[in-house]
């Protein structure tokens, strides 16, 4: 069982409460440093593998330029994501631009930076070309569809997804592609989010290995950059482990060593685009309970709301609860976690166990580090909380201020009511 630790005291904890008040997102530097190694390790046997962060799962630019300081990109999907990457200084393929239903700016933007654009549609090229023009290198993302023959169950049904092209079209693309003046090619793939399972991505690994073998042997076009999406699950229960990314590293080297080499593909670059696996165990949101209603349950009242971690209300994701101080008393007390939004399903836990809470005490939500603060929202006349940085050396950045009444207003001209 893993168990979840925090990376500050309740003495430090309290510290930081007390200068930048609750509530707050704070994410721990050292550890997603020392994470990232992980990961870079065990694809260290593949010459040029990259890691390109999604900068969907935690879009602040102080994430970003520590991710790039190891080395890792960015995998983009909209404009905004497009610049934060170029300000954190990635330019060129670094960034890989996945985008869906994309408009004619983004392309261009994507271009202008020298982005790898990954193609979601076939009639996306000749909308390219038209809008932005076709670069040099470009790639297609695959949607399998249903399972294929002699396939593993792992795979999954991705024929229900929005995503990408299908097989037949794949083979239509690329030569549409090489007609029209692409000289390199890369293939991409992202058919399964927070799985745990790690034969699944070595499956996923050998289904786009064996279609670059194929397409080589089909088209004469050789795909240099494989990109296997990421997906990659964090253990949000104590009772789950962690992907062990060794054994990943080195089952996907068996598939690899089996196909690409004999087939005249090697040296291949692998990417990944994790987003949730890179940043998500490293961040907490901590709020203050505020009140306690005692009625037909039990509930406790934090000073943060669904609008900081929707996560829980909206999915009804598991996030771990720690009461800071009380680590080692005794979970005897059930109780509704829950915040003010006029919702009835803004409760970051239901029916949870936990130590005696009392005014006053910080609670602490575990693996808010992605998908927690870039998935806040403003109904209800809520202000999204201000994110922090742990630095390596213990101190603490305030990397986002919070929002003020005065940023909920800006897009609204009251002078002409």
């Amino acid at each position: 069982m893993v168990q979840k630790k925090l990376p500050f005291t309740t003495e430090e904890l309290a510290r930081i409460a007390q200068q930048y008040g609750t509530p707050f997102h704070i994410y721990d530097e050292k550890a997603i440093r020392e994470n990232v190694h992980r990961l870079q390790k065990a694809f260290s046997w593949v010459k040029g593998f990259k890691e390109h962060f999604a900068v969907k799962a935690t879009p602040n630019p102080y994430i970003l330029k520590v991710l790039a300081e190891e080395g890792i990109g960015a995998d983009c999907s909209s404009l905004p994501e497009l610049i934060l990457a170029e300000k954190v200084g990635l330019r060129g393929e670094d960034i890989v631009f996945t985008s869906n239903d994309t408009p004619a700016e983004e392309y261009r933007k994507a271009r202008e930076i020298g982005a790898l654009i990954n193609l979601d549609d076939i009639t996306h090229i000749d909308f390219l070309a038209r809008e932005a023009g076709i670069p040099e290198k470009i790639s297609f993302r695959y949607n399998p569809g249903s399972l294929r023959q002699g396939g593993n169950t792992i795979i999954g049904n991705p024929e229900h997804a929005k995503y990408g092209v299908t097989r037949a079209q794949i083979f239509e693309g690329y030569a549409a592609l090489r007609s029209l003046g692409a000289q390199r090619f890369g293939l991409h793939t992202m058919i399964i989010s927070n799985e745990l399972d790690p034969d699944y991505f070595v499956e996923t690994a050998r289904m786009m290995f064996e279609l670059a073998v194929e397409i080589k042997q089909k088209l004469g076009v050789r795909i240099e950059t494989i990109n296997l999406g990421g997906g990659i699950g964090i253990p949000y229960r104590p009772e789950q482990e962690p992907v062990n990314l060794e054994y990943l590293g080195d089952k996907i080297r068996e598939v690899y060593e089996k196909l690409i080499v004999p087939n005249g593909l090697d040296p291949m670059r692998i990417a990944m685009e994790c987003g949730r696996m890179i940043t998500g165990p490293y961040g907490y949101l901590v709020a203050r309970a505020i009140h306690k209603k005692e009625i037909y349950k039990n509930y406790i009242g934090l000073d943060a709301c669904m609008a900081n971690l929707m996560r829980p209300g909206v999915y009804g994701a598991y996030h771990h609860i720690t009461v800071s101080g009380k680590e080692q008393a005794a979970p005897e007390h059930r109780y509704d976690v829950t915040g003010s939004l006029c919702e009835n399903n803004d409760k970051f836990a239901v029916d949870r166990m936990l130590p005696k809470i009392d005014t006053g005490d910080l609670v602490v939500i575990h693996d808010t580090g992605a998908h927690g603060h870039a998935m806040g929202f403003n109904y209800n006349g809520k202000l999204r909380s201000k994110e922090l940085l742990l630095k390596a050396d213990g101190s603490v950045k305030l990397i986002r201020r919070a929002e003020t009444m005065d940023d909920y207003f800006a897009t609204i001209d009251f002078a002409n009511l």
